[in-house]
């Protein structure tokens, strides 16, 4: 018996992903709520930079800065590193969580700069990932700061606003990068990531987005927006009786 009940159609979700002229906007707003974006770890050239990066995997910058002022006063370079030894390392990151596989990774990667790359940093993202402990992230945030590449690194804070605006979203941090990577503009690219990642960290928080001063907002697609809560009744101190 053939059944007369007809199919049940599924909603088509609404499409949440930015095309590239709103792209646009919201990275100008971004730009000039920050003009001059850079990361905050401290580094002082490319090798202390794949170190920094490497160190603040599932770790604060401030933590990475606070730890590498001393270490890399005394191994800036792939030779200075590996003469400090796994050990002599560990001495300098055991406030950063991970401290003892990071300590093996950075002596591992020093010595596979020397052996392999003639001390230097490669410049390529194939090449930066077969360091220990270098991974796609990582090799991303190095092309850009480094050597000016127009990379996007997806980390946390990225992976969130991409998702929570609807710039660019994605169940996983690939999916993420490749939806940045098409909308985008060309214009964009250098600064994107650390516009993102910036605006992730002090404004479009994990716990609760500052709705009420992001100056994406407009574009935003994320709702019920996060009242200003100088604006909300009830919260201020309460009248003497």
């Amino acid at each position: 018996m053939v059944s007369t009940t007809p199919p049940v159609r599924k909603k088509k979700r609404a499409n949440r992903t930015f095309g590239r002229q709103k792209a646009a906007e919201l990275y100008e707003a971004l730009a000039q709520d920050r003009p001059d974006p850079k990361t905050e770890l401290r580094f002082s050239n490319p090798f202390t930079l794949v170190v920094a990066v490497a160190l603040s995997a599932q770790a604060t910058d401030v933590g990475v800065n606070r730890a590498t002022e001393k270490l890399f006063a005394v191994a800036d370079t792939p030779d200075k590193m590996i003469a400090l030894g796994e050990e002599g390392v560990a001495q300098y990151i055991k406030t950063i969580g991970l401290w003892r596989n990071k300590a093996k990774n950075v002596i591992a990667l020093s010595r596979m700069l020397n052996e392999t790359f003639g001390g230097e940093v490669p410049r390529s993202r194939e090449a930066l990932m077969q360091l220990p402990g270098v991974g796609r992230k990582t090799a991303n945030v190095v092309l850009n700061e480094a050597f000016g590449e127009p990379t996007i690194a997806v980390d946390t804070h990225i992976f969130r606003v991409a998702n929570r605006t609807g710039l660019a979203p994605g169940k996983t941090p690939d999916e993420v990068e490749q939806g940045l990577e098409r909308t985008t503009p060309d214009a964009y690219r250098k600064g994107a990531h650390h516009w993102l990642i910036l605006h992730g960290r002090y404004v479009c928080k994990a716990r609760k987005p500052e709705c009420w001063r992001c100056v994406i907002s407009p574009l935003c697609k994320f709702t019920p927006k996060t009242p200003d809560p100088a604006s909300v009744s009830g919260l201020g101190p309460k009248a003497p009786n």
